[in-house]
């Protein structure tokens, strides 16, 4: 069964595909600038280099379009046809009311057009997805893969607010979360390599990407998170402001004649780091680049980003008593050893106790680091985040009829026998280039030895 997994944002389509049957990742890439001058695919296999094809693409259809004619190409294919296609899953950030993975019929898709204000930076290009793919694929199954749905467990006083009842009664105005698919991963992956089974773990996840959250998770339940109603609440973000006092908005809007939607326009798409460093950089590899060039704007940015990460850390870890694990993910989370350095030093008290070498040498998208100290009583994790696999499985489960709720349903990741292809062959050419990453990695492919 031959699974194609789509990521879609405004102005670019990543996309991964999986051999369910062969339990292996056949390939994994992205097109991007979608209806930008430059539009690009890249694209690539376990054993082959990497591949890069500059094409323009008006819209996600054709973005689609030139990911199947990559998929099946003579030169680049992994796949002979697209009739090999057995499933379409659709990654959606905001699943409203959803607690599972669902089909994207008619009216499921127009329930998610319904709440797209709740997630207006990603919502709406998911649907162009659906809608896109559905066109291109229309005798498949195509299934959404909601990034809120880990989050149901909490409990009401976790996704409450003290707010007029009725306006959760009438209006579900409530704590829903994000990065949910991501959370579920990364906490059955520490237990993996704390070699517990995860209803004996609680760890901290904090997947830190231009998007960025904390999650709490007890014994395999999401406890709590850190994003809210929207998207929006939260960590310092790339372009998003995070917690902030609503009486801001009231005031500045009042300052400046400002109707509601620009301020939820600026909260979203002009706040965060880039409007701490003056509105010049979102991304968090400029910043840091900056930064050590001496740009006080760029290390004041790198100072509130860990602190609120480190605020967030101590708070859960007084809400689920005591943590096994921290895990750090996504862009930033894999790959910025400043902006952990920033976020986890200090916490020694508490049993968390960073390693500076390790830490430096842990930036890798294709293993799995522990950049904790030896003595350290909770582990550090780098784990790369898999949020595809997990929408994989649901896919399949969906299919034979055995699809359960999370905490009821066993992942093939949550075997300590799993092991991610793709990534394996990726990181055995990298290491040969980068040996110090041995440093820091776990959980090896085989052939490789520190």
């Amino acid at each position: 069964m031959i699974i194609l997994f789509l990521n879609c944002g405004s102005s670019s389509v990543k996309y991964s595909v999986y051999d369910w049957d062969k339990k292996r990742s056949l390939a994994a890439g992205g097109v991007e600038r979608i209806g930008i001058a430059g539009s690009f695919i890249t694209h690539e296999r376990p054993g082959y280099p990497a591949y890069e094809l500059k094409q323009d693409c008006k819209n996600h259809k054709d973005a689609i379009n030139l990911v199947i004619n990559t998929l099946t190409s003579k030169e680049q294919g992994v796949i002979a046809n697209i009739d090999m296609i057995s499933a379409v899953g659709h990654r959606i950030v905001h699943g409203g009311k959803f607690t599972k993975s669902v089909e994207a019929t008619k009216e499921v898709v127009q329930e998610l057009k319904d709440i797209s204000d709740l997630a207006p930076l990603h919502n709406p290009a998911h649907i162009m997805g659906i809608e896109a793919a559905q066109s291109i694929l229309p005798n498949v199954l195509h299934v959404c893969v909601m990034d809120t749905a880990f989050h149901q467990t909490m409990p009401d006083f976790a996704y409450m607010y003290a707010l007029p009842r009725k306006w959760y009664t009438d209006y579900s105005m409530r704590r829903f979360g994000a990065h949910g698919s991501s959370a579920l991963y990364c906490s059955r992956r520490a237990a993996v390599l704390l070699g517990k089974d995860v209803t004996e773990v609680n760890s901290i996840i904090c997947h830190i990407g231009n998007g960025a959250s904390c999650t709490a998770v007890k014994e395999g339940k999401c406890f709590d998170t850190s994003m809210g109603l929207t998207p929006l609440e939260g960590l310092i973000m790339g372009t998003r402001s995070g917690d902030i006092d609503p009486s801001i908005c009231f005031h500045m809007m009042e300052k400046l004649n400002m109707p509601p939607a620009e301020m939820y326009r600026i909260l979203n798409r002009e706040s965060g780091v880039k409007a701490i460093t003056g509105g010049r950089f979102a991304d968090r590899r400029d910043i840091v680049i900056n930064a050590e060039k001496g740009d006080e704007l760029c290390k004041l940015a790198i100072n509130m980003e860990g602190y609120r990460i480190k605020k967030y850390i101590g708070s859960y870890m007084a809400a689920l008593g005591h943590v096994d694990a921290i895990v750090m993910t996504a862009g930033a989370g894999e790959r910025s050893p400043k902006i952990r350095e920033s976020a986890l030093t200090g916490l020694e008290n508490y049993g968390i106790i960073l390693d500076k070498e390790k830490n430096e040498n842990a930036v890798t998208k294709n293993a799995e680091s522990c950049i904790s100290a030896p003595e350290s009583k909770v582990k550090i994790f780098v784990v790369p985040t898999d949020e595809e696999i997990v929408g994989v499985q649901d896919i399949v489960a969906l299919k034979s009829g055995t699809y359960d709720a999370y905490y009821n349903f066993h992942y093939i990741f949550q075997d300590k026998s799993y092991r991610n292809s793709l990534r394996d062959e990726a990181f055995k050419e990298e290491v040969q280039k980068k040996p110090f990453l041995l440093k820091a990695a776990v959980n090896l492919p085989e052939g490789i030895k520190k």
